[in-house]
């Protein structure tokens, strides 16, 4: 089983790019969830999203997991909330960061030793969608690091997912997702 856990602040996409990435894995005959968890439930609120994905049913509804990627959409996170809990020697990170992976882990020294991947998603959505929801960015990210899809089939799949927003958010969507997978350290 595929294990996947997002860190966000409410308000960044985390939930959405979850739920997103699911509905994509969904087409492909695997089953999957999508399902986050919040603190206090305000704006800025740090809080968590989780993805499992599997060729079988999937019994566990918990949140407790070993995941095999964790994906950080907000920098300060890395610093303020445990991103390493549970995780294994194997666990992927792909975290949102202005800083390369060296200097990222020169400066939290928890992350010494682990596979880390580094790309500026919020950036990268505020120049391509306008606004600092770095959630499909992640996703591309993602795309590259896990080798999941093919690109072109995630973005033609993401595409029918985002299809009820208006078409120029959708193709600066297309574009946040191929940068963030072309740029991703």
């Amino acid at each position: 089983m595929l294990e996947i856990r997002w860190h966000s602040r409410a308000g960044q996409g985390a939930v959405t790019g979850a739920k997103g990435l699911a509905d994509v894995v969904s087409t492909t005959g695997k089953e999957v969830q999508a399902f986050a968890f919040y603190g206090s439930a305000k704006r800025g609120a740090a809080m968590t999203a989780y993805n499992r994905v599997d060729d079988k049913p999937i019994m566990n509804h918990e949140k407790f997991m070993h995941p095999d990627y964790v994906l950080v959409i907000d920098p300060a996170l890395v610093y303020t909330a445990d991103i390493t809990a549970h995780d294994t020697d194997e666990t992927v990170y792909i975290i949102t960061t202005h800083m390369n992976t060296e200097d990222l882990v020169a400066s939290q020294p928890k992350l010494e030793g682990k596979k880390i991947h580094t790309v500026d998603c919020i950036k990268i959505a505020q120049e391509t969608i306008g606004k600092p929801i770095p959630n499909t960015p992640m996703l591309g990210a993602l795309m590259k690091i896990s080798e999941m899809y093919e690109i072109d089939f995630f973005k033609d799949s993401m595409i029918r997912v985002l299809s009820k927003l208006p078409q120029k958010i959708v193709d600066a969507n297309m574009v946040a997702i191929q940068r963030a997978y072309d740029e991703v350290q």
